[in-house]
Order: C-alpha cells, then structure tokens, then sequence
C-alpha cells in the first residue's frame, strides 16, 4: 500500500482518558492525508497488575485476585465512562465486562491449578492491549473515525516460545495483507493489539515485555508501510539518561545498529528486537513523544553521515555477573564455555556482555538480574558432572555490578578512545571489573561496581562530549 504510516503508542501514550484522546487526534491528523494503522500497548501499570493478579491465583490469595479484577474492571469502566458519548457507553462497557471477565476464567483456571502455565499467562496479559485497542477504537469511532479494533492474535503468527516468541514473517505476511489490507484500502482505521500474537495453530504467544514496539516494527514490515512512529513519553533517543546526566542531548538521528545496541544495553527507547524486521526494506523509524508531539524526535535509518567517534552511553543496574573458571585439563575453557552458552541459550537467556582470559581458562557474563535463577540452574544442570568431581570451580556470582555501554557507528577505528574511556572512569576512582567489545566496534561494554555506575555514566559522557552541538 502507497505511503502507509504504521504508528504505535505506549502505556503512558494510552494511559488515561485524556492521553488516549491525544493520541486519536495525532493518529486522526495524519490518517487525514494518508492511510494509518495504529498499534496499542496496555494502559500504563496494566500489564504489572495482569501479571500480579495471575500470581495472586497462583499462591491462592482470592481476596486480592477479586480486588485486582475489580481495579482492572474499573479503571476501563471510568475511561470508557469519560470518554464515550451515552449513547456509546453501554455497548463499549458490555465489551469491557466481556474482557475482564475472559480475564478472569483464566486466572481462576490458574487458582484451581495452583501454577501458571506459560500460555495461559499469555494468553491472559494480552488482554491489556485488547481492552486498550477497544477504547482507542471507540473513542475513535465517536469522533467520525471509522476504526476498528483488532486482535493482533489474529495476524502475527509466532514460534511457540511463550513468554518471549519470535514472529513468522511469511504467513505473518500473509495474514497481514489478508485482514488489514481490505481495512486500509476502505478507509478504515485499524487499531491492533500490541505485544501479542499466536502460533500457526492458534496458541495465543506474547512477544515479550515491551513487545507492542516490535508489533509496529512486525505489521510495518509486513505491509510495506513507509514510516513508523513509535510515540513514547521522551523526546527522543537520548545522548544519555537525562535522569543521570542533566546535559544529555535528544540525537536527531541514529542508525539501525546504533537504536538496537543502545535498546539491547538498556535504553528503555525502544524494544530491543523492534528493528530487526525493518532492515532489509529500510522502513524509516522516529522515536516521538506524544507528551510534545511538536517536538522533532529521532530518525532511525541505515546509515548516517556523522562524525567519528561515540554517539550514547546508557547504562543497567538490574544485572548480575557470573564467572565460570576450570579446574582441570579434562576441561578445557574452549569447552566450558561452549558447553555453557549452549545450556543459556536451550534456556532462552540473553548474555548482555562476556569476557575471557586464555591463560586461565576461564570467562566471566553478564546477565539480567531477573534471569539469575534460572541461568544458574542450566548451568548447574548442564555441568552437574564436571562441578561434582571438581573439574570446573563453583559459579562465581556478584550481584553488586552495573553494565554501561558506550555506543557509535563512528568508533570504528577511533584511535585512543577505548584508553580515554578507561581513563575517565579510572579518573572518578571506580573500578572496571570487565570489558567487552565486539569486533565491529559499534559497543564498548563496561562492568564496574553498581554503586559507581551513575558515576562512570556521567564521567563517559563528560569525556566523549556527548550530545555536544
């Protein structure tokens, strides 16, 4: 379809009655000149209360699994109530009595069973966008709009890896122009589900948290859309995270690689596989707030003409750092690390950084807190024998460590930068702990202890005179 503008809002985007009907109009002035599909997160907060409801009926605590259904169904009652003209209401509420209480089978199906089975949760956490979707259409459709809800379930075929699946582009492709295709072509405004999908036989799947980003970047792809907005609540992708350095500047460009490393090291931009379907067909991002729609934002391209040298530092806190080292020629580190990269990703870990010694045998990675559990299991799981006779030392885990990561295109081959890095950092009297950098030279990742980590962030970005004009 010619000059298709695919935009996506986040939580806050659709947080409340007044930024949902922000969000109609931006979406209403661009569909005014040209065809629009938008895609929705879950109101802000909602996501988090699906997910604690769904625990509370795991442990069996029905009082507050009543309560959070009460709040689920009131805060969309009070939205739909604000919104809606009367002569609306009394349908648009019948749906979102509908939703909540499909929302419900699932978690009292949860409460009887005493655990969470992964495609239930699924399943149930989509039903934030699904109501979402509902009230952005409505509200739509009572100001002359002719919108339409749609359950991305119905279009994005995924693996089934619930939790976190990976889309199948060709029958998501199929799909795509099947269902959304006759909807654009007629005028109409289709307003999709974000985070959600499901497998070639119908199990509902999630994409993983922060997933509706990589919805948009899924259906662009899909259609050919020629730009996509993602609108947030910053300005921009950022030099730095304002709240740590107060001089951080909003970049007016970025390229592909730059925007995923940056979302992959914990710029909370964007979702770190959002770019991904978009690279071969070069579809145009921009990163907006819908908070200051006036303002520019960032472009995410292929490729930029800037100068040499970084672009950003961010930085993670919620992280932890494993160290595995052998302990006898038996086991040599080339194995130990490959048998161990080999149980991470069987177990569906990320590895944000990883660093060796060959002298020693042994390596050291980077992990997300939240994943520590179940990373220690598969490696204990993986190399029971090994660390049972002694020939691999007991996993080494230090809870008490950041990640920051400085990223550019343009530090290819910046001579001096990596020792001037190292220097700022050394200069605030921290200490780097590891360092990693691929081959292609677009990160340098740097661990240092947790409780000098906004510290270095600011040391870096002062050095490298980020976001300098």
């Amino acid at each position: 379809m010619h000059d298709l503008l695919v935009m996506k809002f986040g939580g806050t985007s659709v947080g409340s009655p007044g930024r949902i009907r922000i969000a109609a109009q931006l979406a209403s002035e661009q569909r005014a000149s040209r065809p629009t599909l938008v895609v929705v997160s879950a109101m802000s907060k909602i996501t988090d209360l699906l997910l604690d409801t769904l625990r509370k009926s795991e442990s069996g605590d029905r009082a507050d699994l009543e309560a959070n259904l009460e709040q689920l169904a009131e805060r969309h009652r009070a939205a739909c109530r604000e919104m809606l003209p009367p002569e609306r209401r009394e349908d648009v509420l019948a749906r979102v009595e509908e939703l909540v209480a499909e929302f419900r089978r699932i978690a009292q199906g949860v409460l009887m069973l005493g655990e969470r089975p992964p495609r239930s949760v699924d399943e149930g956490v989509a039903v934030g966008e699904r109501l979402s979707a509902l009230l952005l259409a409505s509200f739509l459709q009572s100001q002359g709009v002719d919108a339409v809800p749609i359950n991305a379930r119905d279009i994005i075929v995924t693996d089934a890896v619930f939790g976190n699946a990976t889309p199948m582009m060709e029958p998501t492709r199929e799909k795509a122009r099947k269902v959304l295709l006759p909807a654009l072509e007629a005028g109409r405004m289709p307003v999709v589900t974000g985070f959600n999908g499901a497998t070639a036989d119908g199990r509902p799947t999630t994409l993983g948290r922060g997933g509706s980003d990589f919805s948009a970047s899924i259906l662009a792809a899909a259609l050919g859309a020629s730009e996509l907005w993602i609108w947030t609540d910053v300005d921009g992708i950022m030099s730095a995270d304002p709240r740590l350095v107060p001089e951080a500047a909003v970049l007016p460009e970025v390229t592909y690689s730059e925007a995923a490393e940056l979302a992959y090291s914990g710029a909370k931009v964007l979702h770190p596989r959002t770019l991904a379907p978009l690279v071969e067909c070069k579809i145009p991002v921009w990163s907006k707030n819908s908070f200051a729609p006036e303002k520019t934002g960032t472009k995410i391209v292929p490729a930029i003409d800037a100068p040499a040298g970084p672009r950003a530092v961010t930085s993670m806190s919620n992280v932890a750092l494993l160290a595995l080292e052998t302990a006898s020629p038996e086991v040599p580190g080339t194995r130990l690390l490959a048998r161990s990269m080999e149980a991470l990703a069987a177990a569906g870990i990320e590895v944000l950084a990883l660093s060796s010694s060959s002298y020693r045998q042994n390596f050291c990675f980077l992990v997300r807190k939240e994943e520590l559990a179940r990373t220690t299991e598969a490696l204990e799981s993986a190399l029971s024998l090994e660390l049972a006779h002694g020939y691999v030392k007991p996993v080494e885990v230090d809870e008490e460590v950041g990640l920051l990561a400085i990223v550019g295109e343009g530090m290819r081959g910046t001579p001096g930068l990596a020792g001037r890095i190292f220097t700022a950092i050394s200069r605030e009297r921290i200490n780097i702990i590891a360092i990693a950098q691929g081959s292609s030279e677009l990160t340098i990742s740097v661990v240092v202890r947790r409780d000098g980590l906004e510290q270095a962030v600011r040391a870096v970005h002062r050095e490298c005179r980020l976001g300098a004009a």
